[in-house]
C-alpha cells in the first residue's frame, strides 16, 4: 500500500519505504500512518483503509447474449479494498505485513470485480516481507510477498487518481513472492526483483525498475521483466485454486516500459508507453508470436488548497496475434477516463466516467447481446475511509 505523500514517483526501495510504494500515481493523499510503541521491535507505523463503489456499464448484454463484458448486469455495487498494514521501517531489519481484501483495479472495459481474500495463493496476505537495510548503505534486500516493479498504476484504487486503470495495467504483473536487491545513491536508484511472476509458485521471473530523478518535478522510470525459463500451461496465475486465470502467454511474457513525471504547481503529467510480447512455444501452449502496446498520458490537478482534485487519462492499445491479453485477440482501441475527486482528511468520494472504444475484433467478441457494439461505458461512485 502506498505511502507516498505528494507526487514521489518511481523511486526504488530504500530503508523505510515500502516496496508497493514504488510507482505509484499521485492522486490525493494516501492512508496516513499511526504511530505506535512496538517494544523490543522499536517504532511501528499502521495504516490502512476501505472503499466501495457503485458502479453502471453499458454493453452488457442480456442473459442469454451477456457480450464481451460477461455480465448482463448492467449496474451494481461491490467493496473494493479493505487492507491494513504495519511496518517497521527503522533500524537494520525492517518488515512489512498488509492482510486483507483486494479487488484488483477496474481496468476500463471490463467488468468490475468483488474484493476477495482469494486474490492470491497467500489468501488475506496482500503483502509480506522483510527488508535488510545495513546502516549507511546504499543497498538493501528484501524477500517475501513482494508488489511488482511494472508501470505507473497501483494495484490498490486508492492510491491512483482515477479509480479506472488503464490497458497498460491489465498486462502488468502484480504481487509474487521472490527476493528484491534496490540500489539508491543520488539521483539514481534501482530495484531488482527475482521471484514467481503473475503468482504462479514457479521461480523464473526477473523484474527490473530504474528511476533518474533530474529535480524535485521531473523524473524518468524505465522498468522490464521477463520469463527466464519456461512456465508451463499447468500453472496457475493468481488466486488460490490452482486453476490458470491468465493465459500462457502472460507467464511467459517479456516486457519493456517507460513513464517519466512532471509536476507544475498543482499539476502533474505522466506519459507511459509500454510493449510485451510472448515467443511462440507450443510445448506452453503458444502457437504463434503475440504482444500489446499500450500508450497513456495520465493527469492529475489539485484546486489549491481545497479539498477538490480531477484525474484524468487517455490511453491508446494494441494487441497481436491469437492471444488474449486485453479485451479480445487482436483488439485495438482508444480509453479515456475522468474522475473528479474530494476528500476531506481521511475521507474521499469521487466519481469515474470512462468511456472505450474498440476495433479490429471478431464479430461476436464486442459489446452488446449481439456482438456488434464498439463502445463502453463506466460509470463508478466511490467513497471510502483511511487511516
Amino acid at each position: 500500500m502506498v505511502k507516498l505523500k505528494g507526487r514521489l514517483l518511481g523511486f526504488g526501495v530504500v530503508a523505510g519505504v515500502s516496496l508497493m510504494a514504488m510507482h505509484a500515481a499521485y492522486a490525493f493523499n494516501g492512508p496516513s500512518q499511526i504511530q505506535i510503541d512496538g517494544g523490543p521491535l522499536g517504532p511501528l507505523q499502521i495504516s490502512g483503509g476501505v472503499d466501495g463503489y457503485f458502479y453502471g456499464l453499458s454493453g452488457t448484454g442480456d442473459s442469454f447474449n451477456p457480450g464481451l463484458l460477461g455480465t448482463n448486469k448492467s449496474l451494481g455495487a461491490d467493496v473494493a479494498n479493505a487492507l491494513i498494514e504495519i511496518q517497521k521501517s527503522s533500524g537494520t531489519l525492517q518488515f512489512t505485513i498488509e492482510v486483507g481484501s483486494n479487488g484488483g483495479a477496474v481496468s476500463l472495459g471490463t467488468k468490475p470485480g468483488q474484493t476477495s481474500i482469494t486474490t492470491f495463493t497467500t489468501g488475506p496476505l496482500y503483502a509480506g516481507y522483510i527488508t535488510i537495510a545495513p546502516p549507511n548503505s546504499p543497498v538493501t534486500v528484501s524477500i517475501g510477498q513482494l508488489g511488482s516493479l511494472e508501470g505507473y498504476e497501483s494495484g490498490v484504487e486508492w492510491n491512483n487518481a482515477n479509480q479506472l486503470t488503464t490497458d497498460i495495467f491489465a498486462v502488468q504483473n502484480s504481487q509474487s513472492r521472490g527476493v528484491s536487491l534496490a540500489y539508491t545513491q543520488g539521483p539514481v536508484s534501482a530495484t531488482v526483483t527475482f521471484g514467481d511472476g503473475f503468482d504462479t509458485g514457479v521461480f523464473n521471473f526477473l523484474q527490473f525498475l530504474g528511476t533518474y530523478t533530474f529535480n524535485a518535478t521531473n523524473n524518468l522510470n524505465i522498468y522490464a521483466a521477463g520469463n527466464l525459463g519456461k512456465t508451463g500451461p499447468l500453472a496457475y496465475a493468481y488466486g488460490g485454486n490452482n486453476t490458470t486465470s491468465y493465459g500462457a502467454n502472460y507467464v511467459n511474457s517479456n516486457m519493456i516500459g517507460a513513464f517519466y513525471s512532471y509536476t507544475m504547481g498543482n499539476l502533474n503529467i505522466v506519459p507511459e508507453v509500454q510493449y510485451v510480447y510472448a515467443k511462440a512455444d507450443q510445448s506452453v501452449g503458444l502457437s504463434k508470436f503475440s504482444s500489446n502496446f499500450g500508450a497513456a498520458v495520465f493527469a492529475d490537478y489539485a484546486f489549491g488548497t481545497s479539498p477538490y482534485s480531477i484525474g484524468a487519462w487517455a490511453e491508446y492499445f494494441s494487441s497481436n496475434g491469437p492471444d488474449f491479453w486485453f479485451i479480445a485477440p487482436k483488439a485495438t482501441g482508444e480509453g479515456i477516463s475522468v474522475s473528479p475527486t474530494y476528500q476531506y482528511k481521511d475521507i474521499f468520494a469521487r466519481a469515474d466516467l470512462g468511456l472505450i472504444h474498440i476495433s479490429n475484433v471478431p464479430y461476436g467478441a464486442r459489446y452488446g447481446s449481439d456482438g456488434r457494439g464498439s463502445n463502453q461505458f463506466t460509470g463508478l461512485l466511490e467513497a471510502g475511509l483511511l487511516f
